[in-house]
């Protein structure tokens, strides 16, 4: 007997799965849910980042400059089940070697962050209800985005774009043919886990741990090494190569001795992320009153 191919076995599996669903369920005594339910959403929380500057040993955030962000987003529920949404979200990280475990080489940076992502979310329990919505869900979240950031420090209480200053030599020919200027917008990968509390039939409650895989390691603009102060002179303005020498080594401050060219800025092992821990309020449409 030939076996079954392993896509018709798991086909007829979700087959069974939602077609024992389409009977469905009553969200409580005096409303029901339909298969598809729209939620408008926006939320406050905090923003953190995880890069080379500020941080702690490990795969950690830089909690102590976390910044405040808010999100605002469209989206749409299958049973309760599934869900994609498209959600804009803005912010800010930042970080310091005084708060970190490189305080000698004295670096510190802010950046802003603007995101667009498409994102799904998957709520295991809900492959349980039939007959009356639990009021907590809780969920697993996945999804591509596309942001943008602008790494800037502070110098003579003026902050300073650091992308156009090249501070590792990024695009100078004397870093090599290969070597470019790091984007400004790039895409991103987001892995997430949440929480869902219905408060009322149009309204839920939800918080949100949502980390940002990126691909790059410039968040915080410093990823490889220190360059030679001459190159800044022969590749920037004049007013541009002052800025790139102050701001590129800021360790003569502590010792004269920590850096030289050619020496390690920041690891470039890994690239940089971020997070978001929010708090979301949704108005659901699409619920309708019961005939019971």
């Amino acid at each position: 007997m030939r076996k079954l191919p392993r896509f018709v076995i798991l086909a007829t599996f979700l087959f069974a799965t939602f077609s024992g669903r389409a009977q469905y369920y009553y969200y409580n005594n005096n409303y029901y849910d339909n298969d598809i339910i729209w939620e408008i959403g926006a939320s406050v929380g905090m923003m953190s980042g995880m890069t080379d500057i500020g941080g702690k040993k490990g795969f950690m955030p830089n909690m102590k400059a976390s910044q405040m962000s808010g999100s605002f987003s469209v989206g749409v529920m299958y049973q309760s089940l599934a869900g994609v949404r498209l959600e804009a979200t803005w912010g800010r990280i930042a970080g310091a070697d005084s708060n970190g475990l490189h305080t000698k080489r004295n670096l510190s940076f802010r950046t802003p962050i603007r995101e667009v992502a498409i994102i799904g979310e998957f709520h295991p329990l809900m492959l349980q209800y039939h007959d009356q919505m639990p009021q907590f869900s809780p969920y697993v979240m996945g999804g591509l985005g596309w942001f943008s950031f602008n790494p800037q420090a502070r110098l003579n209480n003026n902050w300073i774009n650091l992308q156009p200053l090249r501070t590792e030599g990024q695009g100078f020919p004397e870093k090599g043919k290969d070597s470019r200027p790091y984007r400004l917008s790039q895409s991103n990968l987001l892995f997430g886990v949440g929480v869902k509390y219905e408060l009322s039939r149009l309204l839920s409650l939800r918080s949100e741990l949502l980390i940002r895989h990126t691909f790059t390691d410039y968040l915080d603009d410093a990823s490889t090494t220190y360059v030679d102060p001459a190159w800044f002179d022969a590749n920037l303005s004049p007013q541009q190569a002052t800025l790139a020498k102050q701001l590129h080594d800021r360790s003569k401050v502590y010792d004269p001795a920590y850096s030289g060219p050619g020496q390690i800025r920041a690891g470039s092992k890994s690239n940089d992320h971020y997070l978001t821990l929010n708090l979301k309020l949704s108005i659901n449409l699409g619920r309708a009153e019961s005939d019971k």
